[in-house]
């Protein structure tokens, strides 16, 4: 155990908030989550900020590390504190609650616009469809489909921060699984959903969000992919 200090900067309060700075104990295998829960344990209960599961799954805990979109709690202080600074802000491109909390019902409200919801036509009176993990379809689905929503390729993303009506890569790649999901009837109606600047046509392929994706997934072949299928249709006529 280490009796060094962190010297951590973190947002406080909402739009027109300012940095406060805490020093903190260093610790061995300590994550920035660690950090963040001692300070407002320890130093300061009034601070605000997101967290569920600590271990990676939930993803609740994303927040802006030194200028980067990281989950918290997977993220060791070790790795990320240069000089043993570190600066904590909200996630970019959502508008900010306070502290460390963002409002991400844009964000999800993207999803939807995406046509992110599985519609089938089966009843649960018919067979369960079978499909084998070896169909080239259901591979791309399945590369894209442990998203969990916690918004680190959307708080990087340039394009946003530009047009924010842009859908974004996580809701881009949502809708491409789908797409390749062929128990899907939404067929159609998502592609055009899913066209022009403010979808995947407004992809820049700059691929920050493959770079900052927790779950290691391609927000931006994801992206691709949805524009091969869009223009196909286009040439078919299906789609003006």
């Amino acid at each position: 155990m280490s009796n060094d200090l962190i010297n951590v900067s973190i947002w406080r309060g909402g739009e027109d908030g300012e940095y406060q700075t805490y020093q903190v104990p260093r610790l061995e295998s300590q994550t920035v989550l660690d950090v963040v829960t001692y300070i407002q344990r320890e130093l300061d209960p009034s601070l605000s900020y997101r967290f569920a599961c600590r271990v990676g799954v939930c993803g609740s805990c994303a927040m802006t590390v030194n200028g980067k979109a990281r989950w918290t709690c997977r993220t060791h202080v070790s790795k990320v504190a240069e000089g043993g600074q570190l600066t904590l802000d909200p996630l970019n491109s959502m508008p900010r609650v306070k502290d460390l909390v963002v409002d991400m019902e844009t964000f999800f409200n993207k999803w939807a616009d995406a046509k992110g919801s599985f519609k089938g036509d089966k009843t649960r009176d018919d067979a369960l469809a079978y499909i084998s993990p070896d169909d080239p379809k259901r591979k791309i689905s399945s590369a894209g489909i442990e998203c969990i929503g916690c918004g680190a390729c959307y708080a990087t993303c340039d394009v946003i921060k530009w047009n924010p009506d842009y859908l974004g890569p996580a809701a881009l790649n949502r809708a491409w699984t789908l797409v390749n999901d062929e128990r899907d009837v939404t067929g159609l109606e998502r592609l055009a959903a899913v066209a022009g600047d403010n979808g995947c046509l407004g992809c820049h392929s700059q691929q920050g969000c493959v770079e900052r994706c927790p779950k290691s997934l391609n927000p931006t072949g994801a992206i691709a992919g949805l524009k091969r299928e869009t223009i196909k249709a286009v040439l078919k006529g299906e789609l003006s």
